[in-house]
């Protein structure tokens, strides 16, 4: 994926597809980040904690 496309779908000017969101999801993960699902307080992000 390139990153103009990453612009466009910031800027709105573009929606991704499910594979963009699964490539994009992926991506963030690797670097540490962990997608928190609705818990009644709303859904999330935060970086994995890397002492454990």
């Amino acid at each position: 994926m390139s990153k103009q496309l990453i612009l466009e779908f910031e800027r709105g000017s573009r929606t991704p597809h499910r594979n963009n969101l699964l490539a994009i999801q992926a991506a963030l993960e690797a670097a540490g980040v962990v997608f928190i699902e609705e818990n009644g307080g709303g859904a999330g992000v935060r970086l994995r904690d890397r002492a454990g």
